[in-house]
């Protein structure tokens, strides 16, 4: 399966997005922040757009699906603008997460 390279500050969802990617078979490097990352090494960037400037994101080489809280329509829009991969709402991450992790890798 694939290497991907989750960066969040919520310890939580991102223990979620570990855990959930982990038993679907991938290997998941934890990141804060995209200065810490290991951009070299991964196939897929699962990052919370809270955490991540979105226009930062776009164009590291590897497809990014970016999440975000359903209430910050801005932010949606900019990390769509800034040609992040796939932008969905945190929710519909946390309940599609390896189902759109395979889209994005496919």
């Amino acid at each position: 399966m694939a290497r991907v390279l989750s960066i969040a500050t919520d310890l939580m969802l991102a223990s979620r997005v570990d855990a959930t990617l982990t038993a679907a078979g991938h290997h998941v490097v934890m990141a804060g922040s995209l200065e810490d990352a290991p951009l070299d090494e991964v196939e897929l960037i699962v990052a919370d757009l809270d955490a991540e400037n979105p226009e930062a994101l776009a164009g590291l080489g590897a497809p990014v699906l970016g999440y975000y809280s359903h209430v910050d329509v801005e932010t949606r829009k900019v990390a769509e603008a800034a040609g992040v991969d796939l932008v969905v709402p945190r929710s519909r991450m946390a309940r599609e997460l390896p189902a759109l992790v395979d889209q994005l890798l496919a």
